[in-house]
């Protein structure tokens, strides 16, 4: 009986432990960012990276800068994908995410990698320039101009506001 007992306690910490560590897909993520975005009027940018990835830690810190994040949270329901994880952290991974990535042919571009859809789920924008490269986390003035048109494109930023989020994302 103890034996049963301890195999069944084993059995559930096991699932308990599976859960904790598994991610959402990548489907209930969008699926639920669409929703938030219908009912917010904005539009969704979701953002592929992973816990290694510098350039991804520059994005995210550039879209959170004190001048920039009520900008990019009035306009967008953001969401990360995470993709291309180290051995040791692949339990990190969205599933369903590197099919996405695949999908929108960001799969061999690098990351982050971005997309940025509609509030019904459409599909607007993603992080390529005109040639297919991937302007990632934009830094330069070219790359940064790029991504300032696409954010016009997509959201009700002002000149004034998208002049604050370049400035923040050619800030070294």
């Amino acid at each position: 009986m103890k034996q049963k007992l301890s195999s069944i306690f084993i059995m559930l910490m096991v699932m308990s432990s599976q859960s904790i560590f598994s991610q959402q897909s990548s489907d209930e993520i969008l699926m639920k960012a669409t929703e938030k975005a219908k009912k917010e009027n904005k539009h969704v940018f979701i953002m592929f990276h992973a816990s290694w990835c510098g350039w991804c830690k520059k994005m995210d810190k550039s879209m959170n800068d004190p001048a920039c994040k009520n900008l990019f949270d009035k306009n967008y329901v953001i969401k990360h994908l995470v993709v291309k994880e180290s051995d040791s952290n692949k339990h990190l991974e969205n599933p369903g995410a590197e099919d996405l990535l695949k999908k929108y042919k960001g799969d061999k571009s690098g990351i982050p990698f971005w997309l940025i859809f509609d509030n019904e789920g459409t599909f607007v924008e993603d992080s390529f320039d005109s040639k297919e490269n991937n302007l990632g986390c934009p830094a330069t003035i070219e790359e940064v101009t790029l991504f300032i048109e696409k954010l016009r494109k997509t959201s009700s930023l002002t000149q004034s506001e998208l002049d604050n989020v370049a400035k923040v994302f050619l800030s070294k």
